[in-house]
């Protein structure tokens, strides 16, 4: 880390934060359940009333909206799946699996395991981690590559599923290559994942294995005009708006400045985080199940999202000396990302002068 920020990790007060949020570590399953329901139905339903409705009338553009972002919070509790106390929640993870993770082909055994490395001090921010790329030292335009890449993660992930899923399977050598380089939700294209890398889902094969069946139900159903290919178009369109809305609000979850040869402290995790907590009606469409929070997320990665925002304003008005605390605060979206483009342009323009 620079100079700059070595102070910051001796002064930040993990103790007196950890004390001020130790009772909003206990998830609410009722929580869990009554907002991922809620969401996931509205998401189908205004997918179908998109679906079914006048091409380009106010109720085609209104579900394919709705579903849009009723469908992306749905998918995002796969980050919570992540987090939960292991061997807890199966039910829940099973459901999540079988009418989200599933149809939008990413089921839960692609971030768990992978997702827990991102916070362990030895990993995040380096090389190591496949959720990190140092993209505020690096030339701005790869931002713009990593946003627009949304468009190929649909056709990628469908043939993940469809082609190399039954294949991998005939082929043993290919098995390994799909495991490291094709089942991971990650933001590096380098990342290999672990043999190793499995926490909660030990019945991955059983997911895998039905993600490809659906996937290939879905063709086969198109193939043959029981179902229309317009649904297919829809599926992708919604999909794409889904994950490039989370590459939006992953560029704006970190600073991005560590170079990744460098291992980090978890204050200093935490300053290279960000908190947007924004206006309480909107954020939370771009940023949900408390990913606005993201930076208090890293100082307590197991406290459920339902708690963040209590914990958030805990610390702000409860820490004795809350200046390092909210070194982490954005204004909005928009402010996060000018920041990391305007960080990301000045260590462009550096490296020119230097080569000159």
């Amino acid at each position: 880390m620079s100079e700059q920020q070595t102070p910051y990790t001796k002064e930040f007060p993990l103790r007196e934060a950890h004390h001020l949020v130790r009772d909003l570590m206990t998830p609410n399953p009722w929580i869990y359940w009554v907002d991922f329901i809620f969401h996931i139905v509205l998401g189908w339903t205004a997918f179908f009333t998109a679906l079914l409705s006048p091409l380009f009338s106010l109720w085609q553009i209104g579900g394919f909206i709705i579903a849009v972002l009723a469908l992306y919070r749905s998918a995002v509790f796969v980050h919570e799946l992540a987090h939960l106390k292991k061997g807890s929640f199966k039910n829940f993870r099973l459901i999540w699996n079988a009418i989200c993770g599933i149809p939008f082909m990413i089921p839960s055994f692609m971030y768990d395991g992978v997702h827990n490395d991102h916070h362990k001090p030895d990993v995040y921010g380096t090389s190591a981690d496949g959720e990190y790329l140092p993209f505020a030292v690096r030339k701005p335009i790869e931002m713009i590559g990593y946003v627009l890449f949304s468009f190929l993660i649909p056709i990628l992930l469908a043939f993940r599923f469809l082609i190399l899923t039954p294949l991998s399977y005939l082929i043993p050598p290919l098995r390994k290559i799909v495991w490291e380089r094709a089942s991971s939700l990650t933001i590096d294209p380098t990342y290999r994942r672990a043999e190793n890398a499995i926490r909660n889902d030990l019945n991955w094969r059983q997911q895998e294995l039905a993600t490809s069946l659906f996937v290939a139900l879905v063709v086969l159903l198109v193939f043959f005009d029981i179902i229309p290919y317009s649904l297919l178009l829809l599926w992708y369109l919604v999909a794409v708006t889904v994950f490039m809305l989370n590459s939006l609000r992953t560029l704006a979850a970190h600073a991005y400045r560590n170079p990744g040869d460098q291992k980090m402290t978890l204050a200093e995790q935490y300053l290279d985080s960000i908190n947007i907590p924004g206006n309480f009606l909107l954020t939370p469409l771009w940023a949900p199940v408390g990913l606005r929070y993201h930076a208090t997320h890293h100082l307590f990665m197991s406290m459920p999202y339902h708690n963040l925002g209590t914990a958030q304003r805990r610390l702000v008005t409860g820490l004795t000396d809350n200046t390092q605390y909210i070194k982490t605060v954005r204004n909005g979206l928009w402010d996060a990302l000018q920041q990391i483009w305007r960080e990301s342009s000045a260590a462009n323009n550096r490296t020119h002068y230097n080569n000159d």
